[in-house]
């Protein structure tokens, strides 16, 4: 059964940075694209970048410029660095995992394209 565990996230002062890491198991990057999705208290949930098996990528505009996703194939894990964070990239983080192919980016921004979930780590961008 795929699994998925993110971590790295916490509070930080504007203009600061974190890596999140979502740590995966049962599956292999090889053949599983990867997303990362945010949840702000009362909003909808939110794709913020993704990574295809084949290793294209793409980020919502929010975040273009700022974040930067990657993947380590040998370890399994896919990071997501975030530079110049804003209090309205405060949410709950998310990372997610599908074996089915053929999607645009654009696809793989959505959460509905995904079948295995992480359990989300906070991110709290405050001063």
């Amino acid at each position: 059964q795929p699994q998925l565990v993110e971590s790295g996230g916490g509070l930080v002062q504007p203009g600061g940075s974190l890596r999140l890491s979502c740590e995966t198991s049962g599956f292999s990057l090889n053949y599983y694209a990867i997303g990362w999705f945010r949840q702000a208290p009362g909003k909808e949930r939110e794709g913020v970048s993704c990574i295809s098996s084949g290793g294209r990528i793409g980020y919502t505009d929010s975040v273009k410029g700022r974040f930067t996703i990657s993947r380590d194939t040998a370890w399994n894990t896919v990071f997501l660095q975030m530079n110049s964070l804003k209090p309205e990239d405060t949410a709950v983080y998310y990372c997610a995992a599908t074996p089915k192919s053929g999607f645009t980016i654009g696809s793989l921004l959505q959460d509905w394209v995904y079948e295995y979930w992480g359990q989300g780590t906070q991110v709290t961008v405050s001063s």
